[in-house]
């Protein structure tokens, strides 16, 4: 059975079973201004995502993905990272993390100063060529979109993909292959602002519990593992995250852990 906890309960179980793999979803960034997926006010509320982020669409009309997408890059840069993103990177730097598997897209933990980030839905950090298959950066894409609505690559002038996984399409191999083995070897998983229902990645707390680590699930709302943790802390990511870092800072600081 799980327990909802409180902040000090995190810190301890962190020191006692880190460094923790931590496993973010929309809602550590929803905290940024980055709409989420389902909510009434989420991205789908008013396009239909197969007509304008999946690859099949992608392919009859990049056009027109790429009408939707340019705004949503240019939004998803003008955010900013919170202070969940900030203290998961602290927590990194103190050893208290050892790696962040996000499945969001908008460079957020890296822009925090998380080093270790691994991106399983892919990212708006680089742009693919499906023609040449060459891979072009941010920069060189927001250096073209002023002048045409979909930039091109510049070796064979095929309309370039986001980076980002579109419906339809598979995860990126390696991505996931090594979240898997992160979350297979970790003492403690901490799943953060994740509804935990999209898979495959909704499978990797199972995998952790099987090799006998624990699950942490930090979550404004009820999900269905909750009953599997081993502490469930109800808030948001931004609070409770900068609290369980400021609680282990002042461990440290004693020259002993915050854990029991």
């Amino acid at each position: 059975m799980s327990r909802v906890g409180t902040l000090e309960q995190l810190a301890e179980l962190i020191a006692a079973h880190g460094p923790a793999v931590v496993l973010t979803g929309a809602g550590i960034s929803t905290e940024s201004g980055v709409p989420d997926f389902r909510s009434a006010e989420g991205i789908w509320a008013d396009v239909d995502p197969f007509e304008v982020a999946s690859i099949e669409a992608f392919h009859r009309d990049p056009i027109r993905v790429w009408r939707w997408y340019g705004p949503r890059i240019h939004g998803l840069l003008a955010a900013e990272p919170n202070a969940g993103h900030a203290a998961l990177a602290e927590l990194e730097r103190s050893g208290h993390v050892r790696a962040v598997v996000t499945q969001n897209i908008d460079t957020l933990h890296t822009r925090a100063g998380s080093e270790d980030v691994v991106e399983v839905h892919g990212s708006i950090a680089w742009f693919d060529c499906l023609g040449c298959r060459r891979r072009t950066s941010l920069d060189d894409v927001l250096a073209q979109l002023p002048h045409r609505e979909a930039p091109e690559c510049a070796t064979c002038g095929t309309i370039l993909k986001p980076g980002v996984v579109m419906f339809g399409e598979l995860l990126p191999v390696d991505a996931f292959s090594r979240a898997e083995r992160l979350v297979r070897e970790t003492g403690l998983l901490m799943a953060v602002g994740s509804s935990l229902q999209v898979w495959p990645v909704a499978g990797l707390p199972a995998e952790t519990l099987r090799a006998g680590g624990r699950l942490a699930i930090v979550n404004a709302e009820p999900t269905e593992l909750d009953g599997e943790a081993a502490l469930v802390v109800r808030g948001g990511a931004g609070e409770t995250l900068a609290g369980a870092a400021r609680l282990l800072r002042k461990g440290s600081s004693r020259g002993r852990p915050d854990a029991s």
